[in-house]
């Protein structure tokens, strides 16, 4: 009983001193890096206000971001920030590292601001995929009239005392709490996106949003050729719901998605026929150009040829190596290749119009017919060739065929 009265009593202190360091007002760090897109550009915004409502002395962003890709949610923000509800601040960096765009303008406007030796702020275009003027250029370190500061830490040191204009007029902050050897920093709460905003975002970058869409629609393809829905499937979805998301935020060109979606309908088709290679090679090229070309980036986000080709090889080991195993894997038995299977019956699985499903002696296989042949789900079939990937077949006539 003492001991159980012992270890409640241990359980409360903790609970009450645990409660008390949430009560302590501190800085919250906003780790703000990639491409900006709606849901990063409203994480900055709720963080902003959830920062003020936990009480926090300051707010800063750590900013990284090469470009912004959504107009009115950068509106919301700046808007936000012309009356803050606490004092708000940014620091560019580490180093190297950018502040492109409209992010750029953001960070010049706030009444205090700092970039790290090395980090810049190109201002233009303000949104990704924006013609930026012929003679832009980014600006340096001293062409800022930022503060310099190499480091986080050394910049909210120096951000004690200063004063910030809020929704509730002039407040002073105090970064620094003493303590009987000297001062130190108040507790630093570091903020990143949370588990939905990461897995949008995961779609934010060309190379990124292009891998997607090629890999899905190539699961997909497999899916098809393997007939029947499973695990890839699931895959193949989500790809390409985040390509999806992907193509609506990036400035995508859109003579380059029509590039990419006819490249995978020529490897498809190279794969039905049972590999033509010159329509092989041509998918390929038409992949890669596809994806160099994929986004209007505008110098900001660009796709990289050297990160665009490792989709391109992804793709053609599906269509090459790993979907002609698996298939052959799934519908091949011990006893039954495709050579032998000339002659045989078996009985149509679904309709053909002209290409459906077979099942000969408990195996499936795709099949194609003429479509005169009237085949439907139950029809009793004859093997009389193989095209490719594709068994050729016709109506059942006459006696089956005897093993001898």
């Amino acid at each position: 009983m003492r001991r159980a009265l012992l270890i409640t009593g241990l359980f409360l202190l903790v609970a009450a001193c645990g409660g008390e360091g949430e009560g302590e007002s501190g800085i919250e760090v906003i780790d703000v890096s990639g491409p900006l897109d709606a849901s990063a550009l409203e994480f900055m915004l709720s963080s902003i206000e959830e920062a003020a409502v936990n009480g926090q002395v300051l707010a800063v962003f750590q900013i990284n971001s090469p470009a912004v890709l959504d107009a009115g949610a950068l509106v919301a923000l700046e808007q936000t920030l012309d009356s803050p509800p606490l004092p708000v601040s940014a620091w560019v960096g580490p180093a190297p590292a950018s502040a492109d765009g409209g992010i750029g303008q953001v960070v010049l406007d706030l009444e205090h601001a700092a970039i790290s030796p090395g980090s810049e702020i190109d201002l233009l275009p303000t949104i990704a995929g924006e013609e930026p003027p012929v003679l832009d250029h980014p600006i340096t370190v001293e062409e800022t009239g930022l503060a310099i500061e190499p480091s986080l830490r050394q910049y909210l040191q120096d951000l004690d005392g200063e004063t910030f204009d809020t929704a509730a007029g002039l407040v002073t902050v105090e970064t620094l709490v003493p303590f009987e050897d000297g001062v130190t920093l108040k507790p630093v709460t570091f903020r990143q996106p949370g588990p939905a905003t990461r897995f949008w975002r995961l779609a934010a970058t060309p190379e990124a949003a292009f891998f997607f869409l090629v890999v899905g629609l190539t699961i997909a393809s497999f899916e098809f050729f393997a007939i029947g829905p499973g695990v890839a499937a699931g895959v193949a979805a989500v790809s390409l719901l985040l390509a999806g998301w992907g193509i609506v935020t990036l400035p995508v060109r859109w003579w380059a998605f029509a590039v990419a979606l006819l490249g995978w309908a020529l490897l498809t088709a190279a794969y039905q026929k049972g590999g033509v290679i010159v329509l092989t090679i041509i998918g390929a090229v038409m992949l890669q150009v596809a994806g160099m070309a994929f986004v209007e980036g505008s110098g900001q986000i660009d796709p990289r040829w050297y990160l665009v080709l490792p989709s391109v090889l992804a793709v053609l080991f599906f269509f090459l190596l790993a979907m002609p195993t698996v298939q052959r894997a799934r519908f091949s038995t011990r006893t039954i290749g495709r050579d032998v299977l000339i002659g045989e019956r078996g009985v149509a699985v679904d309709a053909f119009d002209p290409d459906g499903v077979v099942e000969i002696r408990g195996a499936r296989w795709r099949a194609t017919a003429h479509r005169e042949a009237g085949l439907t789900a139950g029809s009793e079939i004859l093997v009389s060739g193989v095209d490719g990937m594709f068994l050729e077949v016709e109506p059942a006539t006459g006696p089956a065929k005897t093993d001898n």
